[in-house]
């Protein structure tokens, strides 16, 4: 689908958007997983995961100014985006398509795997399960706690409504929402996101996601990923929201779990959805830990 970012965005955004991108399809047990792509292929790799509901064209804005430097992959989530539907879902299944794209996006090298809220929860899984091929993981705003009543399945379920057909495009577009909701967005992000977030279908239009994704989590993905967080052994870094759902006593929690090596770094001004709301400071932190992490040596958990 040809897209137009609305007059008012800035150029640093109609720069990202303009960066030339591939599409990848692979067969992950049986399901088409698709990827976008950016930059040169046999380089060094980045791979983002998407939030729950979301999809890959979420991290566009950002992902995309990384490909003079980076191989980029953004992947669609089985049961989100341009990506097939299962009869069921696991947080490992999904480690699996990432890792599955990261081999079939021609990424030289373990890569870098940066998530936000639920795909943070995969990240931390990917992290965890297939260690060896993961240089480092960057999570943004993945609230990992003990389950949580806010977060059962049937609120979930509240939040993101009922299934729906809108007759037109715009009428659907009109409705986007985000879950959860925060004060501020950049309309031109928004405007894009929102664009990719829909598909055509009889009668109409719809959400591209499928909704049995949240119904399969009852207790909630947080404590899905929980324990995960003690094996995680290769570089690791946690950004969360001013106003996100990383609270600092989470924040506390997590940095206990990884035990005591990985930076906590807070995102001002930023809502859950940081890339909505503040997309060159959440540039700047993950330019600024990847520059770091090519010059320094870690700390090792002991």
């Amino acid at each position: 689908m040809s897209y137009q970012p609305l007059p008012d965005a800035p150029d640093w955004f109609t720069r990202a958007l303009s960066v030339p991108q591939g599409d990848l399809l692979v067969d992950v047990a049986g399901c088409p997983i698709h990827a976008l792509t950016f930059g040169t292929p046999g380089t060094r790799g980045l791979v983002f995961v998407h939030g729950g509901g979301a999809h890959a064209h979420w991290w566009t804005h950002v992902a995309a100014t990384f490909a003079e430097e980076f191989r980029v992959v953004c992947i669609d989530l089985s049961g989100h985006g341009d990506s097939g539907h299962r009869s069921s879902y696991s947080l490992e299944q999904w480690t699996d398509e990432v890792m599955a794209v990261a081999a079939a996006g021609d990424i030289a090298g373990p890569p870098v795997v940066v998530g936000h809220s639920m795909g943070g929860f995969v990240t931390i899984g990917t992290a965890a399960r297939h260690g060896a091929a993961v240089s480092g993981a960057i999570v943004c705003d993945s609230p990992v706690t003990e389950p949580d009543p806010e977060i059962a399945s049937y609120r979930l379920k509240e939040a993101f409504g009922q299934p729906r057909v809108y007759p037109t495009r715009e009428d659907a577009l009109a409705h986007f929402r985000t879950v959860p909701a925060q004060d501020h967005y950049l309309d031109f992000v928004m405007d894009h996101v929102a664009h990719h977030s829909v598909r055509p279908t009889d009668g109409g239009f719809q959400w591209k996601f499928d909704r049995e994704v949240f119904a399969q989590f009852s207790g909630g993905m947080r404590s899905v990923a929980l324990p995960y967080l003690s094996r995680v052994r290769c570089r690791f870094a946690l950004l969360r929201s001013e106003h996100g759902l990383v609270t600092r006593d989470i924040g506390r929690f997590m940095y206990d779990e990884l035990g005591r090596v990985t930076p906590v770094i807070e995102i001002p001004e930023a809502g859950h959805h940081a890339m909505l709301d503040q997309p060159l400071i959440l540039l700047t932190a993950l330019r600024t830990l990847l520059a770091d992490w090519d010059h320094s040596e870690p700390r090792r958990r002991q």
